[in-house]
């Protein structure tokens, strides 16, 4: 997809706070992937493979860590380089450039179904079947796309951006430049109940969900109000899609949820803890700062700060990984095992034939 927006490779590398070696007047057009490039396009070179073949690029413009040695030679093939300490940050920040976010300019859709006491910021875009119920409040420049649910006395900070299909029950309070993927359900009942006979008698769940700044969730996420109190979404977290939070949880700052994720009633997650694809979490669990959970982990016990864990249940991660070397020998092991126990009751045989 070509971008409408046109920069030179000056302009680029002042955006960036790089330097730049090569035309400073080169005029880029777009991004494009390393194999795929122009000479109009600027592209990135950030991992081994793709720096051993930088002769073969047609790009104009080429994103490479600082650490490359081959700078010289890529100049004189016609390309200007940006040198970068972290080359892939600098690619997403160039997208951002060539491809800023856009959506429809709904302004407030007469379609759009508002209830009362409804406090709004400047320059909203409300799309069509949109429900606002009443007491909310919105922050300035919020966009909220056909067919969201926002519930009673929900409060928006500025730059928020709702997709369609969203729904945000009662109470929720979302901070600023948050972003929620089509599909996700905020706010809904926690899984309480209580035991009564053959028969569950619900738990009232009293508490609300707590999304602060600068969140992403993705879709079809479901996030549970607390029973009582916040689940909370710590600044800075971003989740992949299919997402499950249950009630009373808090996510430390700046983690990752990949997909498939579950996460288990009032669980603490500490900050920069990466979760990967299908990881469970039990209830009542602290999960410390800086963790790495790999994928399909099953954690059911708590997990210390910068401990990387694997496996069902999930144990240090060199530990799974000896493990699993051998579990691939058991059958081996096996057919070894029942020789020696055969050779062991010939043994016994013998002594008692030796006895008699």
């Amino acid at each position: 997809m070509k971008s409408k927006i046109r920069k030179s490779t000056g302009q680029i590398a002042q955006y960036l706070g790089s330097d730049l070696l090569g035309d400073a007047e080169k005029i880029i057009t777009g991004v494009a992937p390393f194999e795929h490039s122009s000479p109009h396009d600027i592209t990135l070179a950030g991992e081994a493979h793709f720096l051993k073949k930088m002769d073969k690029t047609l790009a104009g413009a080429v994103i490479v860590p600082e650490s490359f040695k081959g700078v010289e030679d890529l100049v004189a093939q016609g390309s200007s380089v940006f040198p970068v300490k972290n080359p892939r940050a600098a690619w997403a920040m160039v997208m951002q450039l060539f491809y800023p976010p856009s959506h429809p300019q709904w302004g407030m859709s007469n379609s759009a179904n508002v209830g009362k006491n409804f406090v709004c910021g400047k320059d909203p875009d409300i799309g069509p079947f949109a429900v606002i119920c009443d007491n909310v409040t919105i922050g300035d420049r919020v966009v909220i796309y056909p067919h969201v649910y926002i519930g009673e006395g929900v409060v928006l900070g500025d730059d928020v951006t709702i997709y369609a299909n969203v729904t945000i029950a009662n109470s929720t309070k979302i901070g600023s430049r948050v972003i929620i993927q089509p599909g996700a359900v905020i706010g809904s009942d926690g899984f309480g109940f209580a035991p009564d006979g053959e028969k569950w008698k619900k738990i009232p769940q009293l508490g609300i969900v707590q999304i602060d700044d600068d969140v992403e969730i993705g879709a079809s996420n479901t996030i549970d109000r607390a029973t009582f109190g916040i689940t909370r979404i710590s600044s800075g977290v971003k989740t992949d899609n299919q997402v499950h939070i249950a009630h009373n949880v808090t996510v430390g700052e700046n983690s990752i949820l990949v997909a498939q994720v579950g996460i288990s009633g009032s669980v603490t997650i500490g900050k920069h803890v990466i979760l990967a694809g299908q990881a469970g979490v039990a209830e009542h669990l602290t999960i410390g700062d800086g963790a790495i959970i790999g994928p399909a982990s099953g954690v059911a016990k708590d997990v210390p700060d910068k401990a990387v864990y694997s496996g069902a249940p999930a144990q240090p991660h060199r530990h799974w990984l000896r493990v699993q070397n051998v579990v691939g020998t058991l059958p081996e092991l096996k057919k070894r095992i029942l020789k020696l126990e055969s050779l062991v009751d010939g043994m016994t045989d013998s002594d008692k034939s030796q006895k008699d």
